[in-house]
């Protein structure tokens, strides 16, 4: 199963399943959270790949995901063999404005497939989490082993919560879990809120291009085919583990928007706005677990990555500039 499957990471991570010859129960709302479109566009492509079946359903309701472990009991297949738990509200500015939308997806959400596992004996758990965690008072790069009581945001409270019933749950009950920690996931189709969608857009279209703060702020820029494949290498068994997947590499705002400059051959119209509070200054990951643990390294480069989001953009500009960032 994976949830979240109408997602960036989720339908890559569907697909690299299906190339592979798994079968995949793909769940996901379609929350209107941004342009549906997007989402449908990605399950489009997951839709022609055999062994992919869809279920619309929020993670938050206790009773249509219970059915759905129902069925797959009766269906005569077995009974999951994984849960990749990649259905979340995501973003650390909007939940500043719903944090309840926040908290019912990422830790009810978490809490209910969880409690399945343990009720219908899925022994593997994967749950997404995020760089968010951590801070300006933690050593860099970042370390999975550095204290993150110290939270900017209602988004990563709510995946620090998750982190924790996931602990919980392999201590009392022994579902095996890995905690991926993501860093600033980027790529085709991207999320509209996110800096590589809006600058591409921003810049392809002509439009003015707002940045928070003077520009200098860096971050850990991870490509999506990084992401979906350390994400299958963590559904290696390894008891209770949290990782970070990132590249190791920073890249300052004002870098990504000469990048994107570069590839769509125009310049960026820049509108300052202040620096919000919630915003780091730094993400950067210490990979070592990662390569140590499950064999994984990034491998695309920045260069590479913004390459074929603007690629992506432009096949699909007739419809993707509608979309509202």
């Amino acid at each position: 199963m994976v949830t979240g499957s109408a997602g960036m990471i989720g339908s890559k991570v569907a697909e690299h399943l299906l190339r592979r010859g798994d079968q995949v129960a793909g769940v996901d709302d379609l929350c209107p959270s941004y342009d549906v479109r997007l989402k449908q566009w990605r399950l489009e492509q997951l839709q022609a790949i055999p062994g992919f079946a869809f279920h619309r359903v929020d993670v938050s309701e206790w009773m249509p995901l219970e059915t759905l472990f129902q069925s797959q009991r009766a269906s005569g297949d077995g009974q999951f063999s994984a849960v990749i738990n990649l259905a979340a509200r995501a973003g650390v500015r909007d939940s500043l404005v719903d944090p309840w939308a926040f908290f019912r997806s990422n830790v009810t959400g978490t809490l209910n497939l969880l409690e399945l596992c343990r009720r219908y004996d899925v022994g593997k758990f994967v749950l997404a989490s995020t760089s968010s965690l951590y801070g300006a008072h933690n050593p860099q790069p970042f370390r999975e082993d550095a204290n993150t009581d110290v939270l900017l945001s209602p988004y990563s409270a709510s995946k620090k919560a998750a982190e924790a019933l996931c602990s919980t749950y392999h201590h009392l009950y022994g579902i095996d879990v890995t905690v991926p920690r993501y860093f600033t996931v980027y790529g085709p189709a991207g999320r509209p809120d996110m800096a590589p969608f809006r600058f591409v857009k921003w810049i392809a279209d002509g439009e003015p291009l707002t940045l928070y703060g003077d520009g200098t702020q860096q971050r850990d820029f991870t490509f999506v085919e990084d992401i979906a494949r350390g994400t299958l290498a963590a559904l290696k068994p390894v008891g209770y583990e949290v990782v970070n997947l990132g590249t190791e590499r920073t890249t300052r705002l004002l870098d990504l928007i000469h990048l994107i400059e570069t590839q769509v051959e125009r310049k960026a119209t820049i509108s300052h706005q202040p620096r919000h509070p919630a915003d780091m200054m730094v993400t950067w990951a210490d990979t070592s677990k990662a390569k140590a643990l499950l064999g994984w390294e990034a491998t695309t480069p920045i260069e590479e990555g913004i390459r074929l989001t603007a690629d992506w953009y432009r096949q699909n500009h007739h419809w993707a500039r509608e979309i509202a960032v």
